[in-house]
């Protein structure tokens, strides 16, 4: 997912770049979801861990 964040945002800057507003705001705004929801995961995944008594990597 983290991936796709990263995807999303190069495609923003390149829209960007050659002046694509409307495509630059959309990627952005994706990418910003994106980044917002492997957060979100990332924070989920490791209290699951922390219950289950598995020390944090």
């Amino acid at each position: 997912m983290l991936g796709w964040a990263l995807t999303f945002l190069i495609i923003a800057l390149i829209a960007a770049a050659l002046g694509f507003g409307g495509i630059a705001g959309a990627s952005a705004g994706i990418a910003q979801i994106l980044f917002v929801v492997f957060l979100i995961l990332f924070v989920i995944a490791m209290v699951a861990r922390a219950v289950r008594g598995k020390p944090p990597v």
